[in-house]
């Protein structure tokens, strides 16, 4: 793990845009790994400790506005206490680390989607993970009209939900463009039946697995 060297562990992200079902698939992921023996540690972003649960709260609240920089710094805020309270403990004991969101969401949806400064996005997103980066990104990739018709039909949109349809375009632009410059991001058709998505997690976990030793080979 590039900035890691002491890490034991193996550290997977679950990325995408609203209504991607990346978080059904780290279910999915948890419940095979659970099964095989290897019981993983599951997270996500906002939230995933006290402070980051209070911070999701407000970040998300849709009766709230809020600058694109208090946006942005929030989730720096709940990242600095995920980091340092439950990530870097959990690897650095060995545990399979699996996370609903990280510094790939940020760039996407605060710099793509807000239109805020990559290099400075960077910057803050280097302090508060002290160069933690995971070795896998899975990007659950669809076209927004079908994300958000996904939540539509869950019922109540949170604060980012809730946002004009050109920001969802552009957040997934932002993922994508990630997902050409970072070979250990991976790009998966989050269209498909979600059976056939799980297989292709499956496929591109397992040999990362194995490698680091956290699975039977």
């Amino acid at each position: 793990m590039s900035g890691e060297p002491e890490t034991r562990g193996v550290f997977i992200a679950f990325e995408g845009p609203e209504g991607s079902g990346k978080t059904t698939q780290l279910g999915r992921l948890a419940a095979r790994l659970e099964a095989l023996g290897q019981v993983p540690l599951t997270t996500k972003e906002p939230g995933g400790t006290a402070v980051g649960e209070r911070l999701r709260a407000l970040v998300l609240d849709p009766a709230l506005r809020m600058h694109p920089e208090t946006e942005l710094l929030l989730y720096a805020a709940s990242r600095a206490e995920l980091v340092a309270s439950v990530l870097k403990p959990a690897l650095a004991a060995g545990r399979v680390v699996l996370c609903d969101r990280f510094t790939g969401a940020t760039v996407a949806y605060q710099g793509e989607g807000r239109g805020l400064p990559k290099d400075w996005i960077g910057v803050l997103n280097a302090r508060v993970t002290g160069g933690l980066k995971p070795h896998l990104t899975l990007l659950f990739d669809l076209p927004p009209e079908v994300g958000l018709a996904r939540v539509a039909r869950r019922g109540a949109r949170d604060r980012l939900e809730q946002a004009a349809f050109a920001f969802h375009e552009r957040v997934r632009r932002g993922f994508l463009q990630q997902a050409e410059q970072d070979p250990s991001w991976h790009v998966l058709d989050a269209s498909r039946p979600e059976e056939e998505v799980a297989g292709a997690v499956w496929r591109l976990v397992a040999p990362l697995l194995r490698d680091r030793g956290a699975l039977g080979r």
